[in-house]
């Protein structure tokens, strides 16, 4: 994965745009949390698949974190903490967000068709 370069990134959201995809989005400290402080609890959320049409994609931030959003008619998908990407051998956009020990905190993926990997 590569560090988030806003303008080749927002380039890759717009070209996802207006189309029928699918979205994985997740975050989590998984077992980190309470592995390494008694006093903490596992946090995450999942979801695989989601079939989406979003009307437009925002990058905002700098330096080292970001936040992706998507507009749906309805709402909003967003992830923040977002620092790293790329395109994957099946055209799919992957972003993901890795702590400073390289541990995943976030990741916002969108296909054209269901993740199965």
């Amino acid at each position: 994965m590569e560090p988030i370069q806003i303008e080749k990134l927002q380039k890759e959201i717009d070209n996802r745009a207006k189309k029928e995809v699918y979205v994985h989005l997740e975050t989590t400290n998984g077992a980190y949390a309470s592995h390494f402080d008694q006093n903490s609890f596992n946090v995450g959320a999942f979801i695989r698949n989601a079939k989406v049409t979003y009307e437009h994609g925002k990058v905002v931030g700098a330096n080292t974190a970001y936040r992706v959003g998507l507009k749906l008619d309805i709402g909003w998908i967003y992830a923040e903490g977002v620092n790293k990407y790329e395109i994957d051998e099946h055209g799919n956009l992957l972003m993901a967000g890795h702590d400073h020990e390289g541990r995943l905190m976030v990741a916002l993926q969108i296909g054209e068709k269901p993740f199965h990997y």
